[in-house]
């Protein structure tokens, strides 16, 4: 029990690392598209498998190999495939851990690369990936998700897609704040309208807001009396923000 127990803790401490690398990538983010694709890497090279027999009787797997074959899907996501994979499997429980890199031969201008951390349950791959696309200064983030088998490789691959979770990449590129404009209207006039509510003064109507102060003013108002205002337009309405005036 002790030998499967130290498998998981690894595992933990490997992914725990991924997102804290992951976290720094999307502080310095200032533009995320969503991408996806598939993949399969049936070709197996390189392959060294060992096998024991832990404490409490369990056969455990770990193999060391390297997989090649086509992905396909957007553009950064499209190329010959490598993957090279450390697998860690309890087969007597049929589950285990599968870490590596994966690189997509993308074309000119550089290559996507990542390393993923994954948990294998049965045949059935799923963690995440995090590295680069084939231009350096953008990240990519992935949810990946495979069919695995360490003698014949990764089959029916995801990077993001809807069974497999969503895939991003981060790019540096400008990101403006979007400043509010406020626009501000004056009259100094006759008052023709005023109640509670709203004041009018030369042409310009404006709402009167719920502010002691500037209720009060207005009370003291009446139609005929000359008046000066300063309004502010909020959200498409005209709202009374100073005022001043005196009955003629």
């Amino acid at each position: 029990m002790k030998r499967t127990f130290i498998l998981v803790a690894t595992a933990v401490v490997a992914l725990a690392a991924a997102g804290i690398a992951v976290g720094h990538g999307v502080d310095a983010a200032k533009s995320v598209r969503e991408v996806s694709g598939t993949f399969a890497a049936t070709t197996v090279s390189r392959t060294n498998t060992k096998t024991c027999t832990t404490t409490d009787g369990k056969t455990l797997v770990t193999t060391d190999g390297t997989y090649t074959g086509t992905a396909s899907g957007d553009p950064d996501l499209t190329g010959a495939v490598t993957i090279k994979a450390h697998s860690t499997v309890n087969t007597s429980d049929g589950i285990g851990v599968v870490s590596g890199t994966l690189r997509i031969d993308v074309g000119s201008g550089g290559n996507t690369a990542a390393r993923f951390d994954a948990v294998l349950k049965g045949n059935q791959l799923a963690g995440f990936a995090s590295g680069r696309a084939h231009a350096p200064s953008v990240k990519l983030l992935a949810n990946l998700s495979s069919d695995f088998n360490a003698t014949t490789g990764f089959a029916n691959g995801k990077l993001g897609g809807a069974n497999g979770g969503s895939a991003a990449e981060l790019g540096a590129g400008t990101c403006q704040r979007v400043a509010s404009v406020k626009q501000t209207s004056r009259a100094n006039g006759t008052v023709t309208a005023v109640s509670s509510t709203s004041i009018t003064v030369a042409g310009l109507t404006c709402t009167v807001p719920a502010t002691a102060s500037l209720q009060k003013l207005v009370g003291s108002l009446a139609v005929g009396s000359r008046a000066e205002i300063t309004c502010s337009l909020t959200g498409g309405v005209n709202t009374l923000v100073k005022a001043s005036g005196k009955r003629q």
